[in-house]
């Protein structure tokens, strides 16, 4: 690769992992007629299961239970009107039969999380019931129903603030799950283990539906057709992601970014990863194509501005990529050409697709906040350059808009459909109080994992570094104290899902599920730039390995 006068620039360059999945998709079966068979082979399954779950509508209890069933296995999507109305019927108009009936704390934990998950605000009062009135704890005795312990534990975190309760069911529940595991069945024991790693709250669905297929399988109450329905299920949407990743696969190779822009992180697998995590549904394969290749460029362009440009090659980048000009790119270096391109074919795709929808207008709120991310970039390499270590607060200012997940939401709005009206993309501009819980979520995590390898190159300071200077705090006493801020983001999150909502709630969820898929690629270290150890078999599962029938 070639640049004007890049022989005389000494640039930041991180010492990036190679690509794990290079060589791993082209030899998967992924094509059309495999699709079509198991679409075949589900037909009749769905109209059975549809028969299940009208039949499941005489006892409310065991109506959600299967619900969750659904829910956990990954296949809800196919009844979602069916569920709607059960469950608005069970919580509106029967919203004390939780309260009244003496269901036990399994029953009665499975409700909470059920009720709150879709967005009715079933009262924690619930559990209080399940507490010794004499100590104001829960019940010792509680320890002895093991899968009521890990239901109250995945429960509360769908808590909001102020409730104290389930504040104290999350302390009880984990002081006791791990020494009860050892008690338990091998399957049950995993799944333990699963939820002490990752609450289901914070769990992307279609991973929970990988996972959970597994345990249903080992349950003696399974429902046969119903695992194999959810088996069948699976293993026919992951043919069709197979050929998505192929096609984004060939957007990669189609601009020879890994020959022009060898500097960048190969990581079109683990973007892929993270945009499925949003909307895996197969009805939008157009679209999750379109806002992957979308990040992919955004992951392009993180490293473009923390470790390979200077400020004035940047500089001249961004006020080319502001003209949306294809001879804006005469002005430009070798290696920020092939960028500016490809983010001007992309754009031209989004503009085809919403065009082709009635959708024109929707464009121009996809292109300010892109160019706002960039923006927030070029602060951020300032910051940089002057040696400049800003407040917590002024820093969180510009990262959370670095963490991408503006021009991501809004592109993927874009691809919704009608769900998705003026309305959306007009809240979208306030900077709701669910997007900033998400932002905050997105550059916290993210921070925490990296900052220790960014810090070891020329690179703007963390928030971990701007909170230790600012309160003069060591790392873990700044880490301690971010970490609640994490939980609070989270309890926006949930308060901001509960009804009424300001948008359609399953636009809502899909930023709830980005900042289920941020926790889970930087809960343990940095997984998109170092995936092996960290979310490489969560993503063979997803997108390699079949369910075995």
């Amino acid at each position: 690769m070639s640049s004007k006068g890049e022989c005389h620039v000494l640039r930041p360059v991180a010492n990036f992992s190679k690509n794990i999945w290079r060589d791993q998709f082209p030899s998967l079966p992924s094509s059309d007629s495999v699709f079509d068979s198991l679409t075949k082979e589900i037909i009749p399954l769905i109209e059975k299961v549809k028969e299940m779950l009208k039949a499941s509508t005489a006892d409310p209890m065991e109506n959600v239970k299967f619900i969750d069933t659904l829910l956990r296995l990954g296949v809800s999507y196919h009844f979602e009107n069916d569920i709607e109305m059960q469950l608005e019927r069970i919580f509106n108009s029967q919203e004390n039969l939780f309260h009244k009936n003496d269901y036990d704390l399994n029953s009665t934990s499975i409700a909470f999380r059920v009720s709150r998950l879709h967005g009715f605000k079933m009262s924690c009062g619930v559990f209080e019931k399940f507490k010794d009135g004499s100590v104001g704890k829960f019940k010792e005795s509680l320890v002895d129903d093991i899968r009521g312990m890990l239901s109250l534990y995945e429960a509360a975190y769908l808590r909001v603030h102020g409730e104290l309760i389930l504040e104290e069911a999350i302390a009880f529940t984990k002081a006791k799950l791990k020494p009860l595991a050892a008690k338990s069945s091998p399957h049950l024991a995993k799944q333990i283990m699963n939820a002490l790693d990752n609450p289901l709250n914070k769990r992307p669905p279609r991973l929970e539906a990988r996972n959970y297929i597994s345990f249903y399988e080992e349950e003696e109450s399974r429902n046969e057709t119903l695992l194999t329905f959810a088996k069948l299920d699976f293993n026919r949407v992951q043919v069709l992601h197979r050929q998505e990743i192929s096609q984004i696969a060939r957007f990669w190779e189609d601009y020879d970014f890994s020959s022009e822009l060898s500097y960048a992180r190969e990581r079109y697998v683990e973007v892929y990863t993270w945009i499925n995590s949003l909307y895996f549904e197969p009805r939008y394969t157009r679209w999750r194509i379109i806002v992957t290749k979308m990040l992919v460029l955004i992951s392009i362009l993180d490293d473009t501005f923390d470790a390979y440009g200077t400020p004035q090659e940047l500089q001249r980048f961004m006020d080319a990529l502001k003209r949306w000009e294809i001879s804006a790119l005469d002005e430009l270096q070798d290696y920020t050409k092939v960028i500016c391109k490809a983010v001007l074919d992309v754009f031209d795709e989004i503009e085809d697709e919403a065009r082709k929808e009635g959708r024109s207008y929707t464009v121009p709120y996809a292109k300010d906040a892109f160019i706002g991310l960039i923006n927030n970039y070029q602060a951020e390499v300032k910051w940089c350059h002057d040696g400049y270590v800003p407040t917590f607060e002024e820093y969180m200012r510009v990262a959370m808009k670095t963490s991408t997940y503006d021009p991501i939401i809004t592109t993927l709005f874009i691809g919704m459909g009608t769900i998705a009206g003026l309305e959306a993309f007009e809240w979208l501009q306030t900077e709701p109080r669910i997007m900033t819980a998400a932002n905050m979520i997105g550059r916290i995590m993210d921070d925490r994992a990296s900052h220790k390898f960014e810090q070891l190159r020329e690179h703007c300071p963390s928030s971990v570094e701007c909170y230790m200077k600012q309160h003069n705090l060591s790392e873990k006493d700044a880490l301690h104290d971010l970490k609640k801020k994490l939980e609070d983001a989270w309890k926006d999150i949930n308060e901001e899902c509960m009804r009424p909502t300001a948008i359609p709630r399953d636009l809502l969820l899909r930023i709830l599920n980005f900042a289920r898929i941020t926790y889970l690629f930087y809960k343990h270290g940095d997984g998109y730039t170092d995936p092996d150890p960290y979310v490489k078999d969560d993503i063979r599962a997803l997108f390699v390995d079949p369910v075995r029938m």
